[in-house]
Order: C-alpha cells, then sequence, then structure tokens
C-alpha cells in the first residue's frame, strides 16, 4: 500500500512539473516572442527559453556602459540574479514615457490606453492622446529631468520609458529604487532613419506587441525603401542647406547624420555630405553663406511660420538664394493644439513621410499626387 501510495504521489509530482513547465512555455511563447533587428545599431534583443535579453548598447552620447533589460512573464521567476540587469515583468499594463516619440509608437499598436503619465504633457501634439490628457487620464508629471516621484508613486506604473540626451539619470535612479524598473530609449541616437523607427520593436517587447511592431515596421521599411528608388528616377540632384541660426552659431546636420541620409536618399546633393559628424556642425554664419549661398533649397530652417518671421529672427538670412528665390522649408505644416510640432512626435516613427516630404520638395514630378505630411514652403 505504501509503495503505491509513494508512486502515485511521483505521478502527481511529475504532472504537476510537467503542467508548469507548459504553462511556463504558453507564457513565453505569449509575451516572449522573438524578434529580428534590421536597421538599429543601438539595440539588440535576445530570446532565451523563458526570458529574453535586450541591450541598449548606446543610450546617450559616450555612454561607458550597456544596459541590459530581462522581460520574463508574469507569473514566473526571475529567471536568474544580476546586480547589472533590469527586470521586467511582462506584459506591463501601466506604463509612463518621457519622449513625445515614444507616443506614436503606443499608438500604432493600440497602447495608448496604458500610458497614464506623461512630464510635460503640452509637448504632446497627438489628437489621440490629448484627448485622454484633457480627461485626466495621464497625468502630468513636470518636467523631463525632474520627475514628480510623488505623483510617479501615486500612478504605480509598471515602467517607465525614459531617455537622456547627456547621461544624466539622477531622476530615474531616484525612481527605480522604489521598485519601478526604468528602461532607456535610445532611438534617436541612430543614424539611419529606419533605425530610429525600428525601435518600435523595442517598446514592443513590453506589451507582448511583438508581432503588430513588426507589421508596422515592415510597411514603414516598405513605403521608405521605394520611395529611395524611386527618388532615383531623375537625373537632377538640387544642392540642399539645412539648419539655422541659434543665437550666434548655425547648426548643420553633419554628413553622417539621419538628416543627411533623408537628403541623400532623396537624391539631392547635401553641401556637408562629405562631413563625418553623425551629429550637427556648429559654425558661424559665414562660413555657411560662404558654402550655401547658392544652394537651390533650404530644408529645415526652424520653426518658422514664414519668410518674413525667418527675417526677424536673423536679417543676414536673405542674403541666401533659397531665400530669395522662396524655396526655403519649414517642418511646421503640422502642429498640436498647444504648438508642438508632429514632425518631432512623429516624424521619427514614420521616416517614410519625411522621405516624401523631401522627394516632393526637390523632385515634384515624382510624386504628382503625395501631399506633403510635414514640410511647407514659406512665402
Amino acid at each position: 500500500m505504501r509503495s503505491i501510495l509513494i508512486i502515485l504521489s511521483l505521478i502527481f509530482i511529475s504532472n504537476s512539473c510537467k503542467k508548469a513547465a507548459e504553462e511556463a512555455d504558453q507564457l513565453t511563447v505569449m509575451y516572449l516572442a522573438p524578434q529580428n533587428i534590421e536597421y538599429a545599431k543601438g539595440l539588440s534583443i535576445k530570446n532565451h527559453k523563458f526570458y529574453k535579453e535586450i541591450k541598449v548598447t548606446a543610450p546617450w552620447p559616450d555612454a561607458k556602459q550597456e544596459l541590459t533589460y530581462i522581460l520574463y512573464p508574469k507569473g514566473t521567476e526571475k529567471p536568474f540574479k544580476s546586480n547589472t540587469a533590469v527586470f521586467i515583468e511582462v506584459p506591463v499594463e501601466r506604463v509612463v514615457v518621457t519622449s513625445t516619440t515614444d507616443v506614436p509608437m503606443l499608438e500604432y499598436m493600440n497602447l495608448e490606453e496604458k500610458l497614464v503619465g506623461f512630464p510635460h504633457t503640452d509637448y504632446i501634439s497627438s489628437e489621440k492622446t490629448r484627448n485622454r490628457i484633457e480627461k485626466g487620464a495621464i497625468k502630468e508629471l513636470g518636467k523631463e529631468h525632474n520627475l514628480n516621484t510623488e505623483v510617479v508613486l501615486e500612478l504605480s506604473p509598471e515602467l517607465i520609458i525614459g531617455f537622456s540626451a547627456t547621461g544624466d539619470t539622477k531622476a530615474y535612479d531616484l525612481i527605480q529604487k522604489t521598485g519601478i524598473p526604468v528602461v532607456m530609449n535610445g532611438s534617436w541616437m541612430e543614424e539611419h532613419p529606419l533605425g530610429r523607427a525600428e525601435w518600435i520593436k523595442f517598446v514592443a517587447a513590453f506589451f507582448g506587441t511583438e508581432s503588430i511592431a513588426e507589421n508596422v515596421f515592415q510597411k514603414i521599411k516598405k513605403e521608405y525603401n521605394e520611395a529611395t528608388i524611386l527618388a532615383q528616377n531623375t537625373t537632377s540632384t538640387p544642392t540642399v542647406l539645412s539648419g539655422n541660426m541659434f543665437k550666434d552659431v548655425w547648426y548643420v546636420p553633419g554628413g553622417n547624420s539621419f538628416i543627411a541620409k533623408f537628403l541623400k536618399d532623396a537624391n539631392t546633393t547635401y553641401l556637408w555630405a562629405d562631413n563625418s559628424e553623425t551629429g550637427s556642425l556648429a559654425l558661424n554664419f559665414e562660413r555657411v553663406l560662404e558654402k550655401a549661398q547658392h544652394a537651390d533649397l533650404w530644408i529645415g530652417s526652424g520653426s518658422a511660420a514664414s519668410l518674413s518671421e525667418l527675417k526677424q529672427k536673423n536679417h543676414q538670412y536673405h542674403f541666401f538664394d533659397a531665400f530669395k528665390n522662396k524655396t526655403v522649408y519649414s517642418s511646421t505644416l503640422k502642429m498640436g493644439i498647444k504648438g508642438g510640432l508632429m514632425y518631432y512626435e512623429l516624424g521619427p516613427m514614420r521616416p517614410d513621410l519625411i522621405l516624401k516630404d523631401i522627394i516632393k520638395i526637390a523632385h515634384p514630378e515624382l510624386l504628382t499626387d503625395y501631399e506633403s505630411y510635414f514640410f511647407k514652403k514659406l512665402n
């Protein structure tokens, strides 16, 4: 009799272990779908049997070390212990993001209702998310580098998606000590426009929406690459000036920046294309005038809504042929009700639209039925 009880106990234990393993496998399939990274250089995603490992290798300029995030299904044990990795249970139900560029990513995956807080909500332009702000569903958290810790704790988010331009993460570190995991989005560091858009896969991993993100990205990639091929169907390559003055400095995109990539893919001649910088170049007015006085186009002239407003910012702008010929374009076509530019919010997610806008400007004969989405001609 005793031996029968032992056998039955062993069978029960075996079945229980088998059931637990099957449940773990099911959770893994549900919330840890494999992901492939094609363009993003600062992001890697690796799947293990019961967890997903995400590494952000370039969260900010000159970062000393990569950041590691371990995602594992709710209801399961942490896969291992680590003093450096951040562990996140997925799927996340309540999230705080700190950059407007994260908002379209959530919306494209129908996750906007997961957003519960944002620093400086006036920056958000999306009508869908602004409606939720007006209804009180998204709380104001203060300034991005000085998050209101008390409000954050009241919201009890399961995740904060942050970013840092300098490596200063003190505000995030303080919140993380309370037990709320913080991850850093480094999409803005990408040099290829599609690399920036691909970070939707990073956001998707925390919500179990990997397949949706993949479909969204593949459509954007297809539109972008088809537009690039289309732009090669012309022999004209107009010369382009970009950037504008801030105080006494003219910031022009570096030759290896994502802006320069847009201009190259649109089959234009960017006047600083031979430069190796991935960020911006800080130049004085005289150097820019010497090189770009006779540029055919001035694309990305800042926030001015008209030529007169642009001239008020700096009366010397009228020395440029593009100003005289009224071939100046700014990204002010679509603005939110609080004054935010959709170009900065949606643009990183939709590089295909930016590229088409530039092609429409440089080669209008190629996109006769296309209406610009971000850029407008200044009059």
